[in-house]
């Protein structure tokens, strides 16, 4: 219903009855079923009417001459021929653009470097296997990258900043330093992505074709490194021909970190893993030990075949806790250094834990006629690549226990009696 007449101040607030109340120039009151007002400005453009909204009444805010006053600018435009409509929307999307820009500006001014690393680090938990690997991630830009631009914003850390951090431990921590750019190169594309860094910046941690033209390779470095000091590139190994004389001595030595030492060998796996190894995790009836995924440097869990010595060691062994090799403290697995140390009482300086496996590659392709293929899986090593793995789903676990025994009996050759374990 229309009411037409000039509206006045007094008649606004007494009106009660819905409908719509005509002023002048085409605004209109409008009046709910439930007394709610608002401002309507009726127009007409190329032969159509239309109505738009001016907002709710209000006598101090949006009062009776504040409405007229924006009806004669919606009619300018009319007369324009702009739709004041369309240019409502123009101007809402311009100030809502303005705001976005002004708040994208103030949450760049205030995400620092820091905040934006713990922000990733928060978001990229779940991929670590447990919270030592966790900690560590994070705790390497604490040390090394905080100091030097932890508190820049993150919009504007630059090449500069990040020479500062990584120049003095290239030549000297490389491994480490190689680590810390990476994670660097992360953070900021993460800040490009969540808005806090504009992409036109680019990543100044990228490698390829930017640092990669400053430092040199981390694999070359620490190759050249070795040379000079001496050392090899890769783990030293014992030469398979002097392994069964080595662990007939180891035999006749006791221990938890000799058993765990033997047991590495019979095994030929990773350090790691032979730590934490439980006795839950042994089905002696299949030969088998499965390591769980988080124990693995693959992230995949992994079924060990164990030979009949390996078999023979574990079942001379006492239960004393959760973990086959335990440590001094009850609940705790044996140290990282535990085996190793073992090595060293025994005068022995050409060889490394982790070597014991590739002493075992190289005694199965030099002396005797077995699948490399099962070889390779027996050291959990990816064989082939995505599409080969993909067609090859074996685990060959009959074939690795065949293998496993055959070394085993290489390397017990010079075993003349086995101490009993407790």
């Amino acid at each position: 219903m229309y009411h037409m007449s000039k509206l006045t101040v007094l008649e606004i607030e007494s009106i009660s009855k819905s409908g719509r109340y005509a002023d002048v120039d085409g605004l209109y009151l409008h009046v709910d079923k439930v007394g709610n007002k608002s401002w309507l400005f009726r127009y007409q453009l190329q032969g159509k009417r239309t109505y738009i909204g001016l907002g709710r009444y209000d006598k101090k805010t949006n009062s009776l001459s504040t409405a007229r006053k924006a009806v004669l600018e919606k009619k300018r435009l009319v007369v324009q021929g702009v739709n004041p409509s369309e240019e409502k929307k123009r101007i809402a999307d311009i100030r809502s653009n303005e705001a976005r820009l002004a708040e994208q500006t103030t949450l760049k001014s205030e995400m620092t470097f820091e905040r934006c690393a713990r922000e990733w680090h928060e978001g990229k938990k779940g991929e670590w296997r447990n919270e030592k690997h966790s900690n560590q991630n994070i705790n390497t830009l604490v040390h090394y990258s905080f100091p030097y631009f932890g508190h820049t914003p993150v919009a504007e850390v630059s090449l500069s900043d990040i020479r500062k951090c990584l120049d003095p431990i290239w030549p000297i921590k490389t491994e480490t330093a190689s680590r810390v750019r990476a994670r660097i190169e992360n953070i900021l594309s993460y800040a490009m992505i969540s808005g806090y860094r504009d992409r036109s910046n680019g990543n100044p941690a990228s490698w390829k074709g930017q640092l990669d033209q400053i430092y040199p390779k981390p694999e070359k470095l620490k190759k050249v490194r070795r040379q000079k000091e001496g050392g090899s590139v890769h783990h030293m190994a014992l030469p398979h021909n002097e392994l069964p004389e080595f662990y007939s001595k180891l035999v006749k030595r006791a221990g938890v970190s000799v058993e765990a030492l033997r047991f590495c060998i019979l095994t030929v796996n990773r350090t790691h893993s032979i730590r934490h190894a439980r006795w839950e995790q042994l089905d002696l009836d299949r030969k088998v030990w499965t390591v769980p995924a988080a124990d693995m440097k693959s992230g995949v869990e992994f079924n060990v075949a164990l030979s009949d010595a390996a078999i023979e060691l574990l079942s001379r062994l006492v239960p004393l806790d959760e973990y086959i090799f335990p440590g001094g403290k009850s609940g705790k697995p044996l140290s990282n250094a535990g085996m190793s140390s073992v090595l060293k009482r025994m005068g022995v300086n050409n060889a490394t834990v982790h070597g014991f496996r590739s002493t075992f590659r190289d005694y199965i392709g030099e002396e005797t006629q077995l699948d490399t293929i099962a070889a390779e899986h027996c050291l959990a090593h990816k064989v082939g690549d995505v599409t080969e793995r993909a067609y090859a789903r074996s685990d060959m676990l009959e074939k690795r226990l065949s293998m496993m025994n055959v070394w085993a009996n290489h390397v017990t050759s010079r075993v003349t009696n086995v101490p009993s374990s407790t």
